[in-house]
């Protein structure tokens, strides 16, 4: 998992000690407040940590990595798998502000399923901005992948339905739903948010598969507000942490899963297309505390 450099560093320092002393249980509470852990979860995992030095267990700097990379991969759970509909098409609706990484995120998965075998339509529903349209119709383009669209203006649940309606008509697999995040209008963002999904259920005659909510991390624990904003109007089933490569806040992943209770589905780590990754909680940690580094 290829992120996090700086953050990795200070890890990586402090436990290249041999010696489990005061002055490195600081140094870690200290770096897991920085990486936007939170408070909370920082005095969770550090309580942990040295009541395990208290009892003798913990007698090594890796002691203490080790129960670390445990308690992290604890908090962020093994339910991470992506949902297919045994009946397709399989249909994943990605929610979140604008300047998350919303649309390339989608381009991302679609790529990413082509590689699987799989056949992805993609739907233009952003159409609030002419820019989200365009966009997404570039990375079609791009990566050979159709793209149902109306004109900027129209109604997203409409372009949502005929998204599935061509989905099934055409024999495609997966269906990927763009979806506008003005969220200077929130309430009628969510109110339109609430519509999308409500005519998605009655043009698959079942619910969406993922609502996936994608937060940026370099906003860190901020991300939480924006998330809890959607939750109120969708059924978030997952969230994807984009922008990982370029933020010393990669904490805040620990931070949105405890606050939240929704697991993270995949992360972003860098800008072109290959640059997704499924999210896995033990490597995750490993990566967080310096192991396996690429």
């Amino acid at each position: 998992m290829r992120f996090l450099r700086n953050l990795v560093q200070r890890f990586t320092q402090i436990f290249q000690r041999t010696e489990v002393d005061e002055e490195l249980l600081d140094e870690l509470e200290e770096t897991l407040i920085l990486a936007d852990v939170g408070m909370a979860m920082t005095e969770k995992l550090m309580s942990e940590i040295r009541n395990g030095v208290k009892r003798g267990e913990l007698k090594t700097a890796e002691d203490v990595k080790a129960k670390l990379r445990e308690l992290i991969t604890d908090v962020l759970g093994d339910n991470t798998s992506l949902r297919f509909s045994e009946t397709p098409p399989t249909v994943w609706l990605f929610v979140g502000v604008n300047g998350t990484g919303k649309t390339t995120t989608i381009a991302k998965f679609a790529h990413w399923l082509q590689r699987q075998g799989k056949k992805p339509l993609l739907v233009a529903g952003d159409t609030f901005r002419a820019a989200a349209i365009d966009q997404l119709k570039v990375w079609g383009d791009r990566l050979k992948v159709p793209v149902i669209a109306h004109q900027m203006g129209a109604d997203p649940a409409a372009v949502a339905f005929d998204g599935i309606q061509a989905a099934k008509a055409r024999g495609y697999d997966v269906v990927l739903i763009d979806t506008a995040g003005r969220m200077h209008t929130k309430k009628n963002l969510l109110e339109e948010m609430r519509k999308i999904y409500r005519v998605a259920t009655k043009a698959l005659e079942r619910e969406p598969d993922e609502v996936l909510l994608v937060l940026d991390g370099t906003t860190g624990q901020n991300a939480i507000a924006q998330a809890e904003g959607f939750m109120a109007a969708v059924p978030v089933s997952g969230i994807i942490v984009t922008k990982l490569d370029g933020t010393a806040k990669g904490g805040a992943v620990l931070a949105i899963k405890e606050r939240l209770g929704i697991p993270i589905k995949a992360v972003g780590v860098g800008e072109s297309v290959e640059d997704l990754e499924l999210f896995d909680p033990d490597e995750f940690a490993k990566a967080l505390l310096g192991e396996n580094l690429q």
